[in-house]
Protein backbone atom coordinates (compact mmCIF):
# COMPACT_ATOMS: atom_id res chain seq x y z
CA UNK A 1 0.00 0.00 0.00
CA UNK A 2 1.34 3.43 -0.92
CA UNK A 3 -1.49 5.69 0.23
CA UNK A 4 -4.61 5.83 2.34
CA UNK A 5 -7.50 8.01 3.37
CA UNK A 6 -10.70 7.40 5.26
CA UNK A 7 -13.94 8.92 6.44
CA UNK A 8 -15.26 8.29 9.92
CA UNK A 9 -18.75 9.16 11.04
CA UNK A 10 -21.87 8.35 12.97
CA UNK A 11 -23.76 6.98 9.99
CA UNK A 12 -26.09 9.94 9.82
CA UNK A 13 -25.23 13.54 10.59
CA UNK A 14 -21.50 13.97 11.27
CA UNK A 15 -18.47 12.76 9.29
CA UNK A 16 -14.79 13.61 9.19
CA UNK A 17 -12.16 13.03 6.51
CA UNK A 18 -9.07 11.70 8.29
CA UNK A 19 -5.74 9.96 7.84
CA UNK A 20 -4.88 10.94 4.28
CA UNK A 21 -1.28 9.87 3.81
CA UNK A 22 1.08 8.76 1.06
CA UNK A 23 4.34 6.87 1.48
CA UNK A 24 7.19 9.41 1.15
CA UNK A 25 8.65 7.45 -1.79
CA UNK A 26 5.44 8.07 -3.77
CA UNK A 27 4.73 11.69 -2.82
CA UNK A 28 4.58 14.29 -5.56
CA UNK A 29 2.73 12.01 -7.97
CA UNK A 30 -0.79 13.36 -7.33
CA UNK A 31 -1.75 10.31 -5.25
CA UNK A 32 -3.13 12.52 -2.47
CA UNK A 33 -5.36 14.20 -5.04
CA UNK A 34 -6.53 10.79 -6.31
CA UNK A 35 -7.30 9.62 -2.77
CA UNK A 36 -9.23 12.79 -2.04
CA UNK A 37 -11.16 12.46 -5.31
CA UNK A 38 -12.29 8.97 -4.27
CA UNK A 39 -13.28 10.17 -0.81
CA UNK A 40 -15.25 13.06 -2.34
CA UNK A 41 -17.03 10.60 -4.64
CA UNK A 42 -18.05 8.60 -1.58
CA UNK A 43 -19.20 11.75 0.23
CA UNK A 44 -21.30 12.82 -2.74
CA UNK A 45 -22.90 9.43 -3.32
CA UNK A 46 -23.20 7.83 0.13
CA UNK A 47 -23.42 10.53 2.78
CA UNK A 48 -26.74 12.35 3.31
CA UNK A 49 -26.82 15.90 1.92
CA UNK A 50 -27.73 17.35 5.32
CA UNK A 51 -24.74 15.73 7.07
CA UNK A 52 -21.82 17.88 8.28
CA UNK A 53 -18.53 16.74 6.72
CA UNK A 54 -15.36 18.24 8.18
CA UNK A 55 -11.60 17.82 8.13
CA UNK A 56 -8.52 19.40 9.65
CA UNK A 57 -6.24 21.00 7.07
CA UNK A 58 -2.68 21.30 8.33
CA UNK A 59 -0.53 23.94 6.66
CA UNK A 60 -1.02 24.28 2.93
CA UNK A 61 -3.22 21.18 2.75
CA UNK A 62 -6.15 23.59 2.70
CA UNK A 63 -5.25 24.38 -0.93
CA UNK A 64 -5.90 20.74 -1.82
CA UNK A 65 -9.17 20.55 0.08
CA UNK A 66 -10.48 23.77 -1.46
CA UNK A 67 -10.20 22.02 -4.84
CA UNK A 68 -12.83 19.58 -3.55
CA UNK A 69 -15.24 22.31 -2.36
CA UNK A 70 -14.26 22.32 1.31
CA UNK A 71 -14.36 25.78 2.87
CA UNK A 72 -12.66 27.38 5.85
CA UNK A 73 -14.95 27.74 8.85
CA UNK A 74 -13.16 30.64 10.55
CA UNK A 75 -14.23 32.97 12.00
CA UNK A 76 -17.53 31.12 12.58
CA UNK A 77 -15.74 28.27 14.33
CA UNK A 78 -12.25 27.19 15.33
CA UNK A 79 -10.61 23.80 15.68
CA UNK A 80 -10.00 22.84 19.29
CA UNK A 81 -8.49 19.79 20.91
CA UNK A 82 -7.81 18.15 24.24
CA UNK A 83 -4.45 16.47 24.81
CA UNK A 84 -3.99 14.25 27.82
CA UNK A 85 -0.75 14.84 29.64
Amino acid sequence: MVGTGRIIGDGGTVYQVVDIAVDPEYQGKDLVKQIMAELKCYIDSEIPDEAYVSLIADGQAKCLYCQFDFEETMPKSEVMYYKRT
